[in-house]
């Protein structure tokens, strides 16, 4: 009796597995919303491992700068790559710039895909509007995912009818070499969105992490506060801009140090996940502001990018 017992678990356990994987969509279309650099990013990795993509964005210029910035990189890649069998590396080039087209209409091309990334500006109101557009244009089983970084999936979920299949997709720049994507699901997002989204990861040969859909998700909830700390460090006199980073480099075994990094990512792009956090959370004594940090985005000292954040640069 008790081995038929086993037997019959066995094979409840078996076919219900068997029932769950058949239920996960597999991610096989893929479109992508922005050509920026994450998006680029996003839509080189997914034809890269036999995904077909369609890149969007609103004109044909940004297209093919973009498609134009996708093969430079893919060169780099191949090069790495297939350094014994350059013709490999070629082939390899031509095979994945195939498999991405582009289009400046989303809604045309949303009815057929498995998959929507969106990667356009961090503005709910925005990715709001755009969202509630392809709702009603995209499948029935379409996935929607954002890839924003600081602003809570949900509230962008809210703006379709199909929550459940909604999550957060948030890759790291640049996309082709950083291996790790973090993946948010909302109390709304089903386990078949879920791990559907898992699968997709791991098929772009990421590391896939899942967290729920707080601020900052796990890297930047982590990451930007060590970052704010550090300037108020500085601004309480208690240690040079200098020193501090030299002692997180040297005494932390980080590459670069806090206000290094500041003025890699951007100030203003700093300023703007902190501004939301405190807009979410105002008792938070992690989120409140950083005048230094106002100062220099007020006078367009954004880091890097501008010549000059918290450093000059020439």
């Amino acid at each position: 009796m008790a081995f038929v017992t086993r037997q019959f678990v066995r094979s409840v356990s078996s076919s219900s597995a068997a029932s769950a994987s058949a239920k996960k969509i597999i991610v096989k279309h893929v479109t992508v919303i922005g050509g920026g650099l994450m998006g680029a990013g996003i839509a080189q990795v997914a034809a890269a491992t036999g995904h077909t993509v369609v890149l969007v964005d609103q004109t044909e210029d940004i297209l093919a700068k973009s498609k134009k910035g996708i093969e430079e990189s893919l060169r780099k890649v191949a090069k790495k790559k297939f350094a014994e069998n350059p013709k490999a590396g070629d082939e390899f080039v031509e095979k994945t710039l195939s498999s991405i087209s582009t289009s400046t209409d989303a809604a045309s091309v949303v009815h057929s895909t498995d998959l929507v990334v969106e990667a356009i500006v961090e503005n709910l109101k925005v990715k709001s509007e755009l969202f509630t557009r392809l709702d009603k244009f995209a499948s029935e089983h379409t996935i929607f995912a954002s890839n924003t970084s600081s602003l809570q999936i949900t509230n962008i979920a809210n703006a379709t009818t199909r929550q459940d299949r909604f999550a957060g997709l948030h890759f790291f720049n640049p996309v082709p070499l950083m291996k790790l994507v973090e993946v948010i699901k909302t109390p709304m997002t089903s386990q078949k969105t879920y791990e559907s989204l898992i699968d997709f990861t791991k098929a772009l040969g990421k590391h896939p992490v899942s967290c729920k859909d707080t601020p900052g998700f796990i890297v930047n909830r982590l990451l930007v506060p060590y970052l704010l700390e550090a300037v108020r460090l500085y601004e309480r006199g208690d240690a040079s801009k200098e020193d501090i980073d030299t002692a997180m480099k040297l005494g932390a075994g980080y590459p670069m140090g806090p206000f290094e990094l500041l003025d890699y990512v951007g100030l203003d792009t700093t300023k703007f996940i902190l501004d939301g956090w405190y807009e979410m959370d105002a008792k938070n004594p992690l989120f409140q502001p950083i005048p230094s940090l106002n100062k220099l985005v007020a006078e367009n000292k954004l880091g890097k990018k501008t010549g000059e954040g918290y450093y000059k640069y020439k």
